[in-house]
């Protein structure tokens, strides 16, 4: 009987320790660490620097992302944040050095499908789309000495977002979270210098990898 009782004890209290298992109606609000960075393809700045382009630098920001749970393994994810970028010159115009910068805000939804929602380790895969506002848009000092005052705006861009990662639980709330997405952004870079109107084409179609603490609710 003690014997018994003794067992009964252990697994009652490696069950409370277990971690219980995101299901339908949960919400999980995370907060990670990213590294955006573009994998860009981009034309030249046309017409008036031929063999002249841009190269788009790495951000490092915060992300804040709400995963809620349509059933046990479905979860839509509304992901928010905000990242600056360096615009460098390349090609003939390399010797500008940064050329601008910009402010990305680009918000995304993906539907994620979550393999193991009762475990400890939760893999998911999800695809979604990605809407991307450019903003704060400026041209650089040594462009602007260059060519003269320019005004630069970059066109907003719609396309697909894929997603991988995984949530590793610490307890009945509190997990670890990784993540890394894919995310269609293209967009069109305008220079308007006193009626002049250059234009470049970026894919930027960054990698979006991140670390994170989450909590589910």
């Amino acid at each position: 009987m003690l014997r018994f009782c003794s067992a009964a004890a252990i697994a009652a209290s490696l069950l409370a320790a277990a971690p219980a298992q995101a299901e339908q109606g949960d919400l999980l609000v995370r907060l990670r660490g990213i590294v955006v960075a573009p994998t860009e393809n981009t034309s030249d700045v046309m017409p008036g620097f031929p063999g002249g382009s841009v190269n788009v630098e790495n951000a490092v920001v915060p992300e804040l992302d709400f995963t809620y749970f349509l059933t046990n393994n479905i979860g839509a994810e509304l992901i928010l944040a905000t990242s600056p970028h360096d615009l460098q010159g390349t090609g003939t115009l390399s010797g500008l050095g940064k050329v601008g910068d910009v402010m990305a805000l680009p918000p995304t939804l993906t539907l994620q499908y979550h393999f193991n929602p009762e475990g400890k380790i939760r893999p998911y895969a999800g695809v979604g789309v990605n809407w991307t506002i450019f903003y704060s848009e400026d041209a650089s000092d040594s462009l602007v000495n260059a060519i003269g005052p320019t005004n630069l705006s970059l066109d907003d861009s719609v396309g697909v977002a894929y997603q991988v990662g995984l949530d590793y639980a610490l307890n009945d709330r509190w997990f670890v979270n990784f993540d890394v997405k894919y995310i269609q952004i293209d967009t069109t870079a305008t220079l308007n210098t006193g009626g002049a109107i250059n234009t470049v084409d970026v894919d930027l179609d960054p990698i979006v990898a991140g670390v994170g603490i989450g909590m589910r609710f």
